[in-house]
């Protein structure tokens, strides 16, 4: 089997390191970051992995079984398009991006066009450190040996229906509460030092949502935020989309408020320090957005 990937970032990194053990014959890969600064990063990954880089998407998909498209949510549909001179019927396009259901409606279309098949895959839950062994639910086309490869390669994988965008609707409504509960922890953890009232908050959160787990819960929603804000800040602005589509257009600015928040946090450029407390980390975060004006 040769399975490409179409983005090589963290999601296909961690795909690939426990799809290796499995006998797969061969990885090949194009990312845009190949062509930036950045280039060095992604060829020392896919060399420890063994994954071919190929000097441009369409070369990358050359002879491939199934297509993993794992980009940024704003490119998705871009991807698809970069790749769709070179897609064969007897392939398999495997989107796991975060984007709303039309979005996927609209690539699925673009891919069903030249005779390939089309699977709407939403991960659900972090890649590490199970890699493609990650929940995932699965629409589309995952019926017959597309079913049986899922299965014979140990995905963890709940099929939610045959219309393409019933996996990712149900990714992109949990991701405005999920991101959600995020952003307003961490904004108001932020406030709450800013104005001098932290043990305050703290202790009244703390006590009326104990089932949440403090500090450490917190502390997980900075860290989560600092590192990967502008990445969820793009799939809040898909969610963002959802809402809409379904109707809700107050829904949609609630997840663009979201998204805003963690595009801010994570531009920041810092991290939680080794062994810090909820309140230093608070701390980190306000003199990052002092620093930049």
């Amino acid at each position: 089997m040769h399975i490409a990937f179409i983005g090589f970032g963290e999601a296909a990194r961690a795909f690939t390191a426990s799809l290796k053990p499995l006998g797969i014959e061969r990885f090949s890969a194009y990312d845009i970051k190949q062509e930036t600064p950045a280039s060095d990063e992604i060829e020392n990954a896919a060399g420890e992995l063994g994954v071919e880089l190929a000097n441009g998407p369409v070369t990358a998909i050359e002879g491939a079984d199934w297509i993993i498209s794992a980009v940024t949510a704003a490119s998705s549909l871009e991807a698809a398009q970069s790749v769709e001179s070179g897609l064969k019927p007897d392939q398999v396009y495997v989107d796991i991006n975060s984007v709303s259901a039309k979005r996927k409606q609209d690539t699925a279309s673009l891919v069903r066009g030249k005779g390939a098949r089309y699977v709407d895959m939403a991960v659900m839950a972090p890649v590490h450190p199970r890699g493609h062994r990650t929940p995932v639910l699965v629409a589309g086309d995952h019926g017959g040996d597309i079913g049986d490869t899922l299965k014979r390669l140990d995905f963890a994988f709940r099929v939610t229906g045959d219309e393409v965008g019933a996996a990712t609707s149900i990714k992109m409504i949990r991701s405005l509460f999920v991101k959600g509960l995020e952003a307003i922890t961490v904004q108001a953890i932020s406030a709450a030092r800013r104005a001098g009232c932290y043990d305050e908050v703290y202790e009244s959160l703390s006590g009326s949502y104990k089932v949440l787990g403090w500090p450490e819960y917190a502390e997980y929603q900075f860290e989560r935020m600092m590192r990967h804000g502008v990445r969820r800040a793009a799939e809040m602005r898909e969610s963002a989309n959802s809402m809409r589509e379904l109707g809700f257009a107050n829904g949609g600015a609630l997840a663009d408020a979201i998204a805003g928040w963690h595009d801010e946090v994570g531009g920041l450029g810092c991290s939680v320090p080794e062994g810090a407390d909820l309140a230093s980390i608070a701390d980190v975060l306000l003199k990052a957005r002092k620093n930049q004006g």
